[in-house]
């Protein structure tokens, strides 16, 4: 009687029926079985601690060469599938310690979660999200930078660079940021350029640290941060360079006679910041009514290094900036106020008041605060204490840790000095 075929014996397959069609080596077999639809699939079986498992190889194809050692299009030949087969096991033989081809499977599987879960988390981590958290980190700590930032990450990352901000931000590169930059240079925006690198900047290094630092909140360590592309980039030298033109002494002087008995609350706020030595306009107008006294008032610094809270600023009042307090009539949260302490005076109003309560050419409040920074430098007021005056920071172990003198005294004689120079008759050396 004539043999039959591998062919003839899968044509012959009733539906649900399994065939063995040969030994694989080096463990287990190559079986087939008809499916009710009448397409027969390759398995390759195996017993694993006294259990049978099957694992799917792939379609017969009985169009396929007999002798054809790779699937085509269709399926398998039957030779084709006993290769497949023997590459299984192979796979089970050589990891039989780990449970055998069970546990290559478990171990793909593993890995493929993991690769899923990754590619979840790199959508959900993006740069956009770096950049938001990290500015309502700053807005947490009170850090008056938190809208700055936020403004412009909005307008030159989330809306030039949807696709970058939509990145996961742990891919970002240094080139993809200096892209960023050079665009907002070429608006001719150099010092914006700047701002947006440090800010972005800050945003990695506040995810690298978070997983050292325990003071930043732990959702930064999802960003899976290790390299601060950022920092990969170059500043802009030019647009960092210092305002050089303060304002002259003389300059002063006419700025103090133009405020000096400008009636209303207006003209008390303007004398009050230039008699507590120009401190910073956005600082001065949050000043709380809590904090003020009849020798005193507290700002809150948030210029500081990333990560740190506001550090409180006391400045002493000599008699006239008192004056002009009171006369402000600091009431509710906040002292300066128009809508008696339910919100505070805009950094933005105050500076327009003093533009037009002069007639100098070119002027600018900030110019106020680099002005009275060079008239006491003048009158030979030490730089530590113009520091300390406007709240500059001074360097040093010794001064940040070990140093526990308030400086008001040296403050007050500072101001004192300021109102006597500003005061002086017309035409003075004083």
């Amino acid at each position: 009687m004539a043999t039959k075929t591998s062919g003839q014996s899968i044509n012959e397959l009733s539906p649900g029926q399994f065939l063995k069609m040969g030994k694989v080596i080096p463990s287990g077999s190559l079986e087939v079985r008809k499916l009710a639809s009448g397409a027969v699939t390759f398995y390759w079986r195996v017993t694993i601690n006294g259990k049978t498992a099957r694992e799917v190889i792939g379609i017969y194809d009985p169009s396929a060469p007999p002798k054809s050692l790779k699937p085509t299009g269709k399926g398998f030949s039957v030779l084709a599938a006993m290769r497949a087969a023997e590459a299984l096991a192979e796979q089970h033989h050589a990891n039989l310690a780990n449970g055998g081809f069970a546990g290559v499977k478990a171990a793909e599987q593993e890995a493929k979660d993991k690769a899923e879960t990754a590619k979840l988390e790199a959508a959900k981590f993006t740069l956009q999200a770096l950049l938001t958290d990290y500015c309502d980190h700053l807005k947490a700590l009170e850090r008056d930078s938190h809208s700055d930032a936020r403004s412009i990450f909005k307008l030159h990352v989330l809306e030039a660079w949807p696709k970058i901000a939509a990145l996961p931000a742990n891919e970002v590169t240094g080139e993809q940021i200096a892209d960023m930059m050079r665009q907002v240079i070429e608006q001719g925006k150099a010092r914006t350029s700047n701002k947006l690198r440090s800010y972005i900047r800050a945003a990695y290094q506040t995810a690298k640290a978070a997983r050292s630092k325990p003071s930043i909140p732990v959702k930064f360590k999802s960003y899976n941060v290790t390299h601060n592309p950022a920092a990969d980039t170059e500043p802009d030298e030019s647009a960092n360079k210092a305002d050089k033109r303060p304002l002259t002494t003389e300059e002063l002087r006419s700025y103090w006679q133009a405020i000096k008995l400008l009636p209303g609350f207006r003209g008390a706020v303007l004398r009050l910041h230039l008699l507590t030595g120009g401190q910073r306009i956005a600082q001065l107008v949050k000043l709380r009514t809590e904090n003020v006294t009849a020798e005193s008032i507290v700002l809150f610094d948030g210029k500081g290094r990333p990560g740190k809270p506001p550090r409180p600023h006391t400045v002493p009042l000599i008699p006239q900036a008192a004056t002009a307090l009171q006369e402000c009539e600091p009431q509710g949260t906040y002292a300066l106020s128009t809508d008696k302490g339910v919100t505070h005076l805009a950094a933005t109003t105050l500076s327009a008041w003093a533009v037009d309560a002069t007639t100098l050419a070119d002027f600018q409040a900030k110019r106020i605060r680099s002005g009275v920074e060079t008239i006491l430098a003048r009158a030979r007021i030490s730089s530590d204490d113009r520091g300390r005056l406007q709240s500059h920071g001074i360097s040093g172990v010794q001064n940040r840790h070990y140093d526990g003198h308030d400086y008001m005294e040296e403050k007050r004689q500072a101001l004192e000095t300021l109102f006597l120079l500003l005061d002086a008759p017309e035409g003075s050396s004083a």
